[in-house]
């Protein structure tokens, strides 16, 4: 496997806010938006939509000590 190790808390199915490179579900207590560590922020990789953020360019994190 390369490429940096990504904590992930289990989504519900069918979730569509939640994507690959976010910790939690969006709207979880606690979170807050940040830019994709993937892409920077751009929201594209090689010229592709970023896998990690789905080309938003911002992935949902966990937010103080938690």
């Amino acid at each position: 496997m390369s490429g940096p190790l990504h904590m992930m808390a289990p989504s519900a199915p069918g979730d569509a806010a939640t994507k690959p490179g976010d910790e939690v579900p969006a709207g979880t207590p606690g979170t807050g938006e940040n830019t994709c560590p993937d892409c920077g922020g751009s929201g594209t990789k090689a010229g592709q939509p970023c896998q990690a953020c789905g080309g938003s360019g911002v992935v949902t994190v966990t937010i103080g000590d938690a």
